[in-house]
């Protein structure tokens, strides 16, 4: 059976059904009150669903292959009506007629303009930080330091595995990284026990860990990259930024109540053979002693995560300095010789380039949508039909949140999911009449698109944890569909209340 999933390679099928797709709705004829170019955006939205979901090829490719269509087809396309944030396209300083062509010239500054967008700027400088934790080992000895005082009983564990999770999640902004330390530590703990991979001590111990991130993905602004490509498009579209602080504020109560969830279903969902792990605590202080001391590198880097959370949690309350200039700032003084953590030489073959890229151009997708007016049609023409604009706020939060939840089913990447999505609950806003509460609904859904509870794909942290054999899709379904139950049950109840009385609704 393997030999034959490995035989039935059906990438080149996808490939060509993206294209088809594409080339299919180019042709059809434009609806009323859609512009041509509003279609084609539409037409590479399609094209660029197919290639995230089926992962026909790797990310940074599709991106690419996006970026050159967004170019040509832009380019190719009569102006018409255009969206008010795309401005009156000019040649040779001369405004262009509505039935001319826009333009390579002119399509080339909206497929680069996610890169010009401070959010990408927040996440290549978290990139650097979270490749600084991995070059000192700093995070692999929080994470020590935290399961060496929780004990041997395995209910101890789990919950110290939970402490880990949040404590990475404020300094190091990258969800695969988290889990890429904490994993490690764990399977060491599971054969110092003598346990199996297959065992479900190892099941319980890698799938809370993961779960952790998740949750924590949603309590922290700076926790993932998909909070990035929201923020951009927010602040882009109401010219209102969500600070650090605020967003905590938001979402911190949520996640603090899903890590006392995560921990009580991990207990009943997946029951370990023994309730004591026995070596289990000499074995991390082994690996803590091999360790050796705080190195002045980690010193360093201590120092600058402390103050980076500072400027962080104070932006404009203490200080008027945005999320992004300070982490550059940081990034900067990480790399100066002597004061710094690393040298370029160190990071420069650990940076996943290919991230920072596909975050880029998943950013300019969104720009396309928005400013050509795309993503308000497609809002008024699915969502609009619904008649969720009659139907009381709550009731569209829950509907809105369910598709939510159950398009993620799709989508390996949370990045790419929020590049598709937030342009069209952008433009639902709208379509619903929504003024004060705009952000707020925007936010939400933003909250709910790090939900990658359910399979391992939904996450590349879920996806690490996978790797490692010590669980099934069965046994991540077994915690997965109670944790999503509650977060989405938790949801409406934030809405209803808590988000209405801190002004968020």
């Amino acid at each position: 059976m393997d030999d034959f999933k490995k035989k039935l390679n059906l990438k080149p099928i996808w490939i060509v059904l993206s294209f088809a797709v594409l080339i299919g709705i180019i042709l059809l004829p434009t609806p009323a009150g859609l512009p041509v170019m509003g279609k084609v955006a539409l037409a590479i939205l399609a094209f660029a669903v197919i290639m995230w979901v089926t992962e026909a090829v790797s990310y940074p490719v599709s991106s690419t292959v996006i970026l050159a269509l967004i170019i040509l087809l832009l380019g190719f396309s009569p102006i018409q009506k255009l969206g008010p944030t795309m401005g009156n396209p000019m040649v040779a300083g001369k405004p262009l007629a509505e039935d001319a062509l826009f333009g390579t010239q002119n399509a080339l500054k909206i497929a680069f303009s996610g890169f010009s967008s401070s959010a990408v700027a927040l996440v290549a400088a978290a990139l650097f930080l979270a490749t600084a934790m991995q070059v000192t080992n700093l995070h692999k000895r929080l994470a020590l330091l935290v399961l060496s005082i929780v004990g041997n009983k395995t209910n101890a564990v789990v919950m110290g595995t939970i402490v880990v999770s949040i404590i990475l999640a404020f300094f190091v902004p990258s969800a695969t990284a988290r889990a890429g330390a904490v994993v490690p530590i764990l399977l060491g703990m599971i054969t110092a026990f003598g346990a199996k991979k297959e065992s479900r001590l190892a099941a319980l111990l890698v799938i809370t860990s993961v779960q952790a991130v998740s949750i924590w993905n949603v309590g922290i602004k700076t926790a993932a990259a998909q909070n990035m490509v929201a923020m951009g498009f927010i602040n882009k579209t109401f010219n209102k930024d969500v600070s650090w602080s605020e967003w905590l504020m938001y979402a911190g109560p949520w996640a603090v109540i899903m890590s006392v969830v995560l921990y009580f279903v991990m207990i009943f969902a997946i029951k370990p053979e023994t309730k004591e792990i026995d070596g289990g605590r000499e074995l991390i202080k082994e690996q803590l002693k091999e360790l050796g001391p705080v190195k002045p590198a980690e010193w360093r880097l201590i120092a600058i995560s402390v103050m980076l959370l500072f400027f962080w949690a104070t932006e404009a309350k203490l200080h008027p300095i945005d999320s992004s200039s300070i982490t550059l700032v940081a990034l900067a003084i990480m790399l100066m010789p002597k004061v710094g953590v690393f040298t370029w030489s160190d990071v420069e073959k650990l940076i996943p380039w290919g991230t920072i890229i596909v975050f880029a151009i998943g950013i300019s997708l969104g720009n396309v949508l928005l400013q050509t007016t795309a993503a308000q049609w497609l809002s008024d023409k699915t969502f609009g039909l619904m008649g969720l604009d009659s139907m009381p706020l709550l009731a569209t939060i829950a509907l809105i949140t369910l598709f939510n939840i159950l398009i993620h089913l799709g989508f390996a990447s949370a990045t790419s999911l929020a590049s598709a999505l937030i342009p069209v609950f952008i433009a639902l806003t709208a379509t619903l009449g929504l003024k004060e509460n705009a952000i707020g609904f925007v936010l939400i859904q933003q909250f709910v698109i790090s939900f990658g509870f359910l399979l391992p794909v939904s996450a590349p942290q879920n996806m690490l944890a996978y790797g490692t054999g010590t669980f099934t899709v069965k046994d991540f379904l077994k915690a997965g569909i109670p944790l999503t139950i509650i977060g989405y049950l938790l949801i409406l109840l934030f809405s209803a209340t808590y988000w209405k009385w801190i002004g968020l609704l």
